[in-house]
């Protein structure tokens, strides 16, 4: 089955993805977003703020088979689709992996350290507890996004993914790696003896998701994460043998000081998810995995960082770590003790 589909959010690293994956099945695909940009043949782009109902109700005014919304994160949102029934077939909505908490009620979004990170089972399946909805957290809201749409009487499907990886990303976390190598650091020091598993989802992997899901109309929730969950070490590897940098490995046993060893990956324990429904669901198959898709990932943060400052290229990784994420000077002092 294929139809017509309106991608919201289209512009953006998942976006960009799932078009190309539609396009190249056969679907007749109309990008939404606030950025306009060329979108190659047979791809209509529509501008649309999605926090503008007058403005998203009028873009989708033709009617499309499935609306596919990759900039969903309220329960608002969750809302103004429901309002939308009569305008679309069914839709496929990102939520994200961070909405499961542990028995004790800790989650992702919380936790400070090692003592209340969750300890979750391995694999997580979907039907494992979540945070309760709220407007509190970035999960709870997820978590309320979900609940209104699973409630709309429209088909949905829920997609939580993990760490996406992808090029077009404005949080490449690939990015820690690649600098540290391009400015050739003598020692790569790793926190939990570089063992942490913080699942990623490949881009190539969410847009085939999106696509079945699309194909298949239904109501339910469905883990969207790479078939194999690497670890912060294997990454770190993978990474520096492509860019020739053979670095000393410290393997911490815990946490280092100042941060020291932490990594856009470093978790103490495993966090990691079940990928068995999206089989069952909608007859998935991963057509890619992380330290395949790598390579390309690696030579796109490499050429935007040489084109433009890696701050103003990759915003939300400054968020993240912070503008002075590459001063290494506790890191030498430390190292010049040990």
């Amino acid at each position: 089955m294929t139809g017509s589909a309106f991608v919201l959010g289209a512009a953006g690293q998942v976006g960009t993805a799932v078009v190309a994956n539609l396009v190249e099945h056969g679907w007749r695909v109309t990008a939404g977003g606030r950025r306009p940009r060329d979108w190659p043949d047979g791809v209509r782009g529509a501008p649309v703020d999605r926090d503008d109902d007058v403005s998203l109700a009028e873009a989708l005014a033709g009617g499309y088979d499935v609306l596919v919304d990759c900039v969903a994160y309220t329960e608002e949102h969750g809302r103004q689709l429901a309002r939308l029934t009569d305008r679309v077939g069914s839709a496929v909505v990102l939520s994200s992996f961070s909405v499961y908490a542990d028995e004790h009620g800790r989650t992702l979004d919380e936790s400070t350290g090692p003592d209340d990170f969750p300890a979750l089972p391995v694999p997580v399946p979907e039907t494992h507890r979540t945070v309760p909805p709220g407007d509190s957290t970035y999960s709870t809201r997820k978590v309320a996004l979900e609940n209104v749409l699973l409630d709309s009487g429209l088909p949905v499907t829920v997609l939580r993914p993990g760490a996406i990886a992808g090029r077009h990303s404005a949080f490449p976390r690939e990015w820690y790696f690649v600098r540290r190598a391009l400015d050739r650091r003598p020692a790569l020091v790793l926190n939990h003896r570089g063992e942490s598993r913080f699942h990623t989802t490949s881009t190539a992997n969410l847009a085939e998701l999106v696509r079945l899901a699309a194909q298949r109309p239904g109501d339910r929730v469905l883990n969207a994460v790479d078939a194999e969950a690497v670890s912060v070490r294997e990454i770190a590897t993978a990474i520096n043998e492509q860019l020739d940098h053979r670095p000393e490995e410290i393997l911490l046993p815990g946490t280092g000081p100042d941060g020291i060893g932490a990594t856009p990956w470093s978790v103490p324990r495993p966090y990691v998810l079940d990928m068995t429904a999206a089989g069952r669901e909608l007859g998935y198959r991963p057509v890619t995995n992380y330290l395949t898709a790598l390579p390309a990932v690696v030579d796109w943060v490499v050429e935007t960082a040489r084109q433009r400052d890696w701050r103003t290229a990759f915003p939300v990784f400054v968020r993240a770590h912070g503008p002075d994420a590459f001063d290494y000077t506790a890191e030498d002092s430390w190292l010049a003790t040990r």
